[in-house]
């Protein structure tokens, strides 16, 4: 999709089903990624489709998987289950949203939470969430022992 041909579809598909929930939607793309699949199919589990472009070769499977999402249901291509699937098991850091990446990217240049705050344009409270969300994504529980910041960062580098 333009301008850059990257990623703004599915940018835009998660920001449809953000502001109107009801909304059924069925991605097209020419390859998995991850981290908005696993957006996209979490935001809600009804009225939704991820299918590969280049999978759609058949008219008739499309206008099914076209209708199944509009009466509710979901049509997910087997490359996006078994990458998801094969994802989750494998790597802590996929469990991420991108938003949560962008928070560890900036925890991985040494920013504070009030510097993240201030990137990212964003309320203390948010950050402290995103934060949150990190550790417990990357197994990271509290301990009086380690310092989960600076874990979360070299498993960030580490991947």
């Amino acid at each position: 999709m333009p301008p850059t041909h990257t990623d703004e579809g599915i940018k835009a598909a998660l920001v449809i089903r953000r502001q109107f929930p009801d909304v059924a939607l069925l991605v097209l793309s020419q390859y998995v990624e991850e981290s908005y699949a696993t957006d996209l199919l979490s935001e809600a589990s009804s009225s939704v489709g991820y299918l590969l472009k280049d999978r759609v070769a058949h008219v008739r499977d499309f206008l099914d998987a076209v209708r199944r999402v509009a009466a509710g249901g979901t049509a997910l291509d087997p490359e996006v289950v078994a990458q998801l699937l094969v994802r989750r098991r494998d790597d802590p850091m996929d469990r991420l949203t991108p938003r949560e990446e962008q928070v560890l990217k900036l925890m991985a240049e040494g920013r504070s939470n009030a510097g993240i705050m201030e990137t990212l344009k964003v309320s203390p409270s948010a950050v402290e969430k995103y934060v949150t969300n990190i550790f417990l994504k990357l197994d990271l529980p509290p301990t009086t022992t380690d310092h989960r910041r600076v874990l979360a960062v070299l498993k960030y580098l580490g991947s």
